[in-house]
C-alpha cells in the first residue's frame, strides 16, 4: 500500500494516458470541501509516488451554476474528447447534483457541457461516473442520497449520446440496506429515522466479462469500500453484494486502475476526516471476477 503525505485530496480518481506514460489524479481538491468551491485541480506524474501540481483544470465563472460543494471530478475519454462527470450543490434549488464538463485536454481548462446537472432536479444527488454498455451506448450511475430518502440508493440512468443530458428516468439498482455489510446510523438534525449511506459508485468490466461495482459506505460509523456485481453482466442488475467490505479502514470512494505496467491498483482517500485525507493506492489481484488485494497490497 502506498500513501502520498503530500497531496490532500478526497474522493480520488486516476485517469491513465498510456500514449504519454503519465498519470492524471483528479479529486475533490478544495481546501475547505464543505464549503465555498473554488474549482478542480489535477496532479500529473509518471509513478504513483511522485507527483507534479496542482495544476488548475476547472474555475467557475460569476454565471456558474453553483458556489458550492464541488466534489468527486472523474475524467473518462469519450468520442475523442474528456469528459468530467463532478458533483456541486445547486444555487437555486440547494440541492446537489453531477454534472458534465468537457476538455480536449486532460489538463483542461473544463467547461459546462450539460445544461446544469443531469441528474433529477429535485433529487439530492452525486458522485455520478460514466458507464458504456456491452451496446455502446452512456449510461450514468450515481447515488440518490441518504440525506433525502434515508436509505441511500445507486441508480442509473440513459445519457444521451452527446453526453448532454439524461434520456428516460433513472432505474433505481438497490439500496445500501441490501447489501449485508454497511450499518445504520441516526442523524441528530435531519431525521430520526435509520440511516445509511451510499457514496462513489464505480463500474468496473472484470477479466472474465463480469460487471462490478466499487461503493462506500460505513460500518460502525467508519468509512468503508464495498463491491458488488450484476448477475447479468448489465448495469441494471440485479446486483449481488459481497458479505464484507473490500477496505474497512476509515476509507472509501475507490476507483480500479491498471497501472502502466498492467498491474491491478485501487485508490481511494483515508483517512475521511479533513484536512488528513490522503490518497492510498493499493495493488490487487483478480481471479474470475473476485478482487482482491495483492501480495503487495
Amino acid at each position: 500500500m502506498k500513501v502520498n503525505q503530500e497531496v490532500q485530496i478526497r474522493d480520488p480518481f486516476v485517469f491513465v494516458d498510456r500514449e504519454e506514460g503519465k498519470y492524471y489524479l483528479f479529486g475533490s481538491t478544495d481546501k475547505n470541501i464543505w464549503g465555498r468551491g473554488t474549482g478542480f485541480d489535477v496532479w500529473v506524474g509518471e509513478d504513483l509516488e511522485h507527483w507534479e501540481g496542482p495544476y488548475p483544470v476547472f474555475r467557475p465563472n460569476v454565471e456558474f451554476f453553483s458556489e458550492e460543494n464541488f466534489w468527486a471530478p472523474e475524467v473518462h475519454e469519450y468520442q475523442g474528447s474528456y469528459y468530467m462527470f463532478a458533483t456541486f450543490l445547486l444555487k437555486d434549488s440547494g440541492k446537489r447534483g453531477t454534472a458534465i464538463l468537457k476538455s480536449d485536454s486532460l489538463t483542461g481548462p473544463f467547461h459546462p457541457h450539460s445544461d446544469g446537472v443531469v441528474t433529477p432536479n429535485d433529487w439530492f444527488s452525486l458522485d455520478g461516473t460514466l458507464h458504456i454498455d456491452e451496446e455502446g451506448k452512456p449510461w450514468m450511475v450515481f447515488c440518490h442520497e441518504w440525506v433525502q430518502v434515508g436509505d441511500g440508493e445507486i441508480c442509473a440512468v440513459r445519457l444521451r449520446d452527446d453526453l448532454k443530458e439524461a434520456v428516460g428516468e433513472p432505474v433505481p439498482l438497490f439500496a445500501a440496506s441490501e447489501a449485508p455489510w454497511p450499518t445504520s446510523f441516526h442523524h441528530k438534525t435531519r431525521n430520526t429515522q435509520e440511516n445509511y449511506v451510499t457514496d462513489g459508485p464505480y463500474i468496473y468490466r472484470a477479466e472474465n466479462g463480469e460487471l462490478l461495482m466499487l461503493w462506500a459506505s460505513f460500518v460502525d460509523n467508519v468509512y468503508a469500500q464495498g463491491i458488488s456485481r450484476s448477475t447479468t453482466g448489465k448495469v441494471t442488475g440485479p446486483w449481488v453484494h459481497e458479505e464484507k467490505p473490500l477496505f474497512a479502514s476509515d476509507g472509501g470512494h475507490g476507483m480500479l486502475f491498471h497501472d502502466l505496467a498492467g498491474q491491478l491498483h485501487l485508490t481511494l482517500h483515508s483517512p475521511n476526516k479533513t484536512p488528513n485525507e490522503r490518497p492510498i493506492f493499493i495493488s490487487m489481484e483478480e481471479n474470475a471476477g473476485v478482487i482482491r488485494r495483492g501480495e503487495n497490497g
